[in-house]
């Protein structure tokens, strides 16, 4: 794990202010916090007695105010508080002893984080601060219990906010540091929510060029991903998932849009795609069913070309 970034809170913005503001230099431990405005939570904040239910609050009203990651990017602080209460579970995450209690608390702090990373403003400084990179621990765990489930969960769904957005710099930075196999891990060990966003990450790491070409050209990491989307095709049969599924079909559908990948899919592709219990789930989704049948005939004219080659007689034109 890197060493804090030097500087976390991002260019200040024309529009706010450039001092900090004035801090609350003391809160009665018990005060109640339910009546403060979202600014004075912030402050409450940096107080230890304070800071869960701040936390607690201000992860409640993030639909309610819509430049809170504003808020929490440029306010004095805010950002090293979170990701210090991230890191306080860090030792926890090997072991079967993290509660629930701890678990959701630090979900509070990814929840403020995944705000930030959702807002146009702040989205690209929280990523040259390097901030998901505290959240890949989260992702590495095997452990299946519900308060790591919930970390892993509330983690990927901090990724999955960057990449909705169709931003190659976003692309660059998961690659560059390696979120692929974190996320093929999640596919394995995850529960079906889990699942589901990671291979949502996935597939739209596929649909950049660059994202797709890394994926193919090392047949270690192709094969490890095909692997991974086929455990998910196996387990479906066990408990159904349309959403799952759908994106499953997205990132085979990707992959086959590399020559190399394709004529790998050839021998790869899932029979249970196939299956009536398959398509019969996709058949409620018209865009999706016509992935499929994409997918399938960029797998049959892949291989026919593939067997002209090889007879020396390509087709032109």
């Amino acid at each position: 794990m890197p060493n804090l970034p030097h500087f976390l809170f991002g260019e200040p913005s024309s529009a706010e202010p450039t001092t900090a503001p004035e801090l609350i230099t003391s809160l009665p431990p018990h005060t109640d916090l339910t009546n403060l405005s979202v600014d004075e939570l912030i402050l409450a904040l940096n107080h230890a007695h304070t800071r869960e239910r701040a936390l607690q609050l201000l992860s409640q009203s993030r639909s309610m105010c819509e430049n809170l990651a504003v808020l929490i990017w440029h306010s004095f602080g805010t950002i090293f508080t979170l990701l210090k209460e991230i890191m306080e579970v860090y030792h926890l995450l090997s072991k079967p002893d993290l509660t629930e209690k701890a678990s959701t608390r630090v979900c509070y702090a990814l929840a403020l984080l995944q705000c930030v990373a959702s807002h146009p403003e702040t989205r690209v400084p929280f990523m040259k601060a390097k901030i998901p990179l505290y959240l890949y621990p989260f992702l590495n765990t095997t452990i299946k219990e519900k308060p790591h489930e919930y970390l892993r969960l509330t983690s990927l769904g901090v990724i999955g906010a960057l990449v909705k957005v169709d931003d190659k710099e976003v692309i660059y930075f998961l690659l560059k540091t390696e979120i692929v196999p974190y996320c093929l891990r999640c596919m394995d060990v995850g529960k079906g929510l889990s699942k589901t966003v990671a291979t949502f990450i996935v597939q739209k790491i596929l649909m950049n060029e660059e994202g797709l070409r890394y994926c193919c050209i090392i047949a270690d990491r192709f094969f490890a991903i095909t692997h991974a989307l086929e455990t998910m095709m196996e387990r479906l049969s066990e408990e159904p998932s349309q959403r799952l599924l759908k994106h499953i079909v997205c990132c085979y559908l990707m992959l086959s849009e590399s020559p190399r990948a394709c004529l790998g899919l050839g021998r790869l592709l899932p029979r249970m795609l196939n299956d009536r219990a398959f398509t019969d789930l996709l058949r409620d989704d018209p865009t999706v069913m016509s992935s499929f049948k994409q997918l399938l005939r960029n797998v049959h004219e892949n291989r026919l070309r593939d067997d002209e080659i090889k007879q020396g007689n390509p087709k032109t034109g």
